[in-house]
């Protein structure tokens, strides 16, 4: 067993050595994470399908392998915006074991619930469960070990994003669909299909799978990133040296940018707060090239790091700063640079993003039926028609879209249900909605978080005491 351990893990830790019980827990939590994100994928399929398979655009037969390649063509995007929610700073410092337990927790308490939601075939958000888990997780590293803990603001700032989405994609697809009622007036658009042959004009049926495409293209680009994320958190939890900075990168690049950054700095004046950030910045940039040749062990890979991060963080803010006033010349400049400097952190190899790409597509091929009956059959009280299939998607696909492109993470799930809802109100009023199926959800959106974090918070509690 261990020989074929070493086969798989080796060629991904290099020369780093583990100890026979933390290899095998590295080759569990590798394990988890593609498993997360195979749930990840039959969980969320219905937001993709559902309605190409209820307004019989296309057969459960074709609609699923199609949903899966694009959701896997999506999921190209490298954001580790959701990671910024753990204390990875403070786990560098410590043993291996501790990362082992916050991956185990996290992963774990994402899949327990996730599962848990299918089986019952309540639309549950992917998103929500496991940023809840991390939080969970994160205040339970607090409880043992002090330090930095939750990122209260990363968190505020992805909590309004999963909060507003599905408000958005309610009011965008009832008033979509208000247009598409009084304005467009298109009767074949209202049409309910009854039997198997009542397939849509070719027009709606091109509309429709259009719409499926980019739902499916956008969720997994949008949950691809949570996933590379993920593998990552325990690429970094178990190896920081390797993968806690992208040695990709040459050092003379990276030592261009930051002397392009530097130089832009000292031409730049500011007073007061403004001025302490540029030298506090600059004091960064200083750090960080003493420390650039050294990063080849866990100590000095984790002072850079940290060194680049700051270097990061104070370019962002000078940039955006109304304080500091920059010629166009030196603007272009470190934004290019800074862009660079932050790829030193952020990123992700190849092979992480193909195995998380691989893991949502087939996971999307599977599991399906439960969660899409719901959604195609018991939100509203009247069959989907074709108009309602294609507003709720199309305002999903644009608001995945439009969050993925400023690396934040959404609900598929809240956004389409939503969608529909809206959509089934804006036919029929509120008696179109089905009251018990839509509490069933409320009741899941709102105990997601709260069970997730417990669940986190226990499960790094009794890993804490095996690992």
């Amino acid at each position: 067993m261990l020989h074929v351990l070493n086969a798989i893990t080796l060629p991904l830790i290099g020369d780093v050595n583990l100890s026979t019980s933390l290899l095998i827990v590295f080759a569990i939590c590798l394990l988890a994470v593609v498993g997360f994100e195979f749930v990840n994928g039959f969980h969320d399929t219905a937001n993709a399908v559902a309605t190409v398979i209820y307004t019989k655009a296309l057969k459960p037969v074709y609609a699923i392998p199609w949903s899966g390649t694009f959701m896997f063509l999506g999921c190209v995007a490298v954001a580790m915006g959701i990671l910024k929610l753990l204390p990875l700073d403070e786990l560098m410092k410590l043993p291996v074991s501790v990362g082992a337990c916050m991956v185990l927790a996290v992963l774990l308490a994402s899949i327990v619930w996730n599962l848990g939601t299918w089986y019952l075939g309540i639309p549950c958000s992917s998103s929500h469960t496991l940023i809840g888990a991390m939080i969970g997780a994160s205040i339970a590293f607090t409880w043992y070990y002090g330090g930095a803990g939750v990122n209260w603001d990363k968190a505020k700032e992805i909590g309004l994003s999963l909060i507003l989405s599905p408000l958005i994609g309610f009011g965008a697809a009832a008033g979509l669909m208000y247009l598409l009622i009084h304005v467009i007036k298109w009767k074949a658009l209202f049409h309910i299909p009854t039997g198997e042959n009542d397939t849509p004009p070719i027009v709606i049926r091109l509309l429709l799978i259009t719409t499926c495409t980019l739902v499916s293209f956008f969720h997994g680009s949008n949950d691809g990133q949570k996933g590379v994320g993920l593998l990552m958190l325990i690429l970094i939890a178990f190896v920081p040296a390797k993968f806690a900075v992208n040695h990709a990168i040459p050092n003379d690049k990276i030592l261009l940018s930051l002397n392009n950054t530097e130089q832009v700095l000292s031409r730049t004046t500011a007073t007061g707060a403004s001025q302490a950030l540029i030298l506090s910045t600059d004091s960064a940039i200083e750090k960080a090239k003493t420390q650039l040749a050294d990063k080849v062990d866990t100590v000095k890979t984790y002072k850079f790091r940290k060194e680049i991060k700051a270097v990061g963080k104070g370019v962002t803010a000078i940039l955006s700063s109304k304080d500091i006033k920059l010629v166009d010349k030196d603007r272009a400049t470190i934004t290019a640079a800074n862009k660079q400097i932050t790829g030193i952190t952020d990123f992700a190899p190849i092979w992480v993003i193909a195995t998380i790409s691989i893991s949502l597509g087939i996971g999307t091929m599977v599991g399906w039926k439960r969660i899409v009956v719901t959604i195609g059959e018991k939100i509203g009280n009247e069959h989907l028609n074709y108009a309602q299939g294609a507003s709720s998607e199309l305002v999903a696909a644009a608001t995945i879209g439009l969050s993925s492109s400023f690396g934040l993470p959404v609900s598929t799930t809240h956004v389409l249900s939503s969608g529909i809802a809206g959509s089934m109100m804006a036919s029929g009023g509120k008696g179109n909605l089905n009251s018990k199926t839509l509490r069933s959800i409320a009741l899941a959106w709102v105990l997601t978080l709260p069970v997730a974090i417990i669940l986190a918070l226990l499960l790094f509690m009794f890993f804490h005491l095996f690992i």
